[in-house]
């Protein structure tokens, strides 16, 4: 053996560049019959629309068994198609299979007319509304309200204003402490003067939000992932699975500038959900009027909603009935890992059967 460590094998790498050049080959036969990339797996009616957003409701290949109806309540920076990426990995087709009623908030893509929307539009208007209608459409009272990430704090909040319209709650990957010293994100927020920003730029582009995201872990999601395709060049089925969640990533909507304006300031610079303070048309939102049962669910690995972020929900609602469940993985695995959809969906209807 060569003691030298920058020796290199002439065989070797005649034989890598080769191996190289075979996946480079077998990857453009590949794509040349890659059909359109499409998300949303699960066959889906519109029961109501309003402006930029639509309420779906999903249909399993069987009827329902659970009595309440079940609200995702996903965030506005990405689509909310994670939930439901393609026929293996479907958080909702999941759901379904379990005999639970699922519908789905889609919040469309803000445009200019939607420049001065504010939290409070989005969580005591459209929110408020969605929910109003699955109630009637089921004639019940109480719905269950998941919330995903961001749209975890809508739901918090809703409940909060709204307890006797939630039955159950359920929190993924939701942030309530902002200041916790492994958040990332919120680092970034607090050095950043969002009115000046917001005030430049109006309507805050997807492409900015991504590349924001992205520099959180650069050579993971901006090198290794690209470097990674070329393993899986030859393989068409996993070809469509990277294309899929490239269109998801990039495939974002814009933010309304006002409604960025407020989430900023007061989530991720003023910390006001886990003090209590924050106010949303003239009404506090205390967490302690949060009396529903609560399944808060998170990921040991979550490098945008770290843990220590999500688990102080227990301190500071008012549920005597608080269950946490800790997911080996990250912020995406959660939704569409093979172990995400063994353990999460289950859990979740498990959980809301007892109840």
């Amino acid at each position: 053996m060569n003691g030298n460590p920058f020796h290199i094998d002439p065989e070797r790498a005649r034989e890598e560049v080769e191996a190289f050049r075979r996946k480079l080959e077998a990857g453009v036969e590949t794509l040349r019959h890659v059909g359109p990339i499409t998300l949303g797996a699960t066959p889906r009616e519109a029961i109501y629309t309003e402006d930029k957003l639509t309420l779906w409701h999903f249909q399993g290949a069987t009827p329902p068994t659970a009595k309440t109806p079940l609200l995702i309540c996903y965030a506005l920076v990405n689509t909310p198609w994670m939930v439901d990426l393609q026929d293996d990995r479907s958080m909702v087709r999941n759901l379904l299979a379990q005999g639970e009623d699922v519908y789905l908030i889609d919040w469309g893509y803000p445009d200019g007319a939607d420049r001065w929307l504010t939290l409070e539009d989005y969580i005591e208007g459209y929110l408020d509304r969605c929910v109003d209608v699955v109630r009637e459409r089921h004639g019940v009272t109480a719905i269950n309200l998941l919330g995903i990430c961001q749209g975890g704090v809508f739901s918090l909040c809703y409940t909060a204003l709204h307890p006797e319209k939630v039955r159950n709650l359920i929190t993924m990957v939701t942030p309530v402490d902002f200041h916790t010293p492994d958040n990332m994100l919120s680092h970034w927020a607090r050095q950043v003067d969002i009115d000046l920003f917001v005030d430049t730029v109006g309507n805050v582009p997807a492409d900015l939000m991504n590349f924001a995201y992205l520099t959180l872990k650069p050579l993971r999601l901006n090198q290794q992932k690209y470097v990674g395709l070329v393993d899986v060049l030859d393989n068409p089925r996993e070809v469509e699975n990277f294309l899929r969640m490239e269109k998801w990533i990039f495939d974002s909507p814009d933010q309304a500038g006002e409604t960025f304006r407020q989430f900023a300031r007061d989530f991720f610079q003023k910390n006001l959900l886990v003090k209590g303070e924050v106010t949303l048309g003239g009404r506090t939102v205390d967490l302690a009027r949060v009396t529903q049962p609560v399944l808060n669910i998170y990921a040991e690995q979550d490098h945008l909603v770290p843990p220590a972020a999500s688990t102080p929900l227990k301190d500071v609602v008012g549920s005597a009935d608080y269950t946490a469940l800790a997911f080996q993985g990250g912020h995406i695995g959660i939704y569409v890992s093979g172990r995400a959809q063994k353990l999460v969906p289950p859990a979740i209807h498990a959980w809301l059967r007892q109840r």
